[in-house]
């Protein structure tokens, strides 16, 4: 199965279409990290900025929200353009399966705190759940050298997903391309049980620099727009990152499940 995507998307740029034009050529599953168009995730945004590119894909995309989604209150131009892909507009957050994956797309702009409904709501997804890999999505980092840095506000997520042995985070928020080693809610580093998280803000907007990489930091970059294309088997994953047409910059691997 694959499952295709990035976040941080639609200004109406050329990098925005760049991406589009990626997965033109992807089959499989798309997935959005959140700011999925900016600057304030209006209707006339989405049908001006996002639907011309990544809205070429719209009938396979399961996306989460991102601040800038929320911009309009509600965030009513998002879960008005995907309507019931984006799940319930009062939650945001949903799950699904992919094969022998199950997958968990989560909303980081609403409570994701111990004890919120979402994460009450997760820890009861996950226990139902039968598939040997388990991969979750949402916006806002945990780990990050970027400019928004790393954020404590999901660690409840992040803690969660540790418990029902979880394989994968994918997160946006800070524009650029980061990969970790497997690591604890606390950011232990923990090759045997530890949650492996991708930074993915390379869907078309600015991208963001730095200089020093945080602890388990495996690979970055912070000068390529691209797709983080995933290939889920039975047991284990494939990762390669895809960058746009006239970049170089690749990262790719495998690993085994839990």
């Amino acid at each position: 199965m694959v499952f295709v995507g990035a976040g941080d998307i639609a200004t109406g740029g050329g990098n925005d279409e760049a991406t589009a034009r990626l997965l033109d050529g992807i089959a499989g599953t798309v997935f959005t990290l959140g700011d999925n168009v900016y600057s304030n995730g209006t209707a006339a945004e989405f049908a001006e900025r996002y639907e011309p590119t990544w809205g070429r894909h719209k009938a396979r995309t399961r996306p989460v929200p991102g601040n800038h989604d929320y911009g309009t209150s509600g965030a009513a131009g998002y879960f008005g353009y995907f309507g019931a892909a984006a799940g319930d507009p009062t939650k945001g957050y949903y799950s699904y399966d992919l094969g022998d994956w199950h997958i968990v797309a989560l909303n980081s702009e609403i409570d994701v705190g111990a004890g919120s409904t979402q994460e009450q709501w997760l820890r009861s997804d996950l226990a139902a759940s039968t598939k040997t890999g388990t991969l979750a999505y949402w916006h806002r980092p945990r780990f990050s050298s970027g400019a928004h840095g790393s954020s404590t506000r999901t660690t409840a997520l992040w803690q969660a997903l540790y418990d029902y042995n979880a394989e994968i985070v994918l997160v946006g928020h800070d524009h650029n391309y980061q990969r970790f080693a497997p690591q604890t809610a606390a950011g232990v580093a923990d090759p045997a049980r530890g949650i492996r998280q991708f930074v993915v803000g390379t869907g078309g907007a600015g991208l963001y620099d730095f200089s020093t990489p945080i602890a388990n930091t495996e690979a970055y970059n912070v000068n390529t727009h691209g797709v983080l294309k995933l290939t889920l088997h039975p047991g284990r994953y494939d990762w390669q990152f895809v960058p746009v047409a006239g970049k170089t910059y690749t990262d790719s691997g495998s690993a085994a499940c839990h």
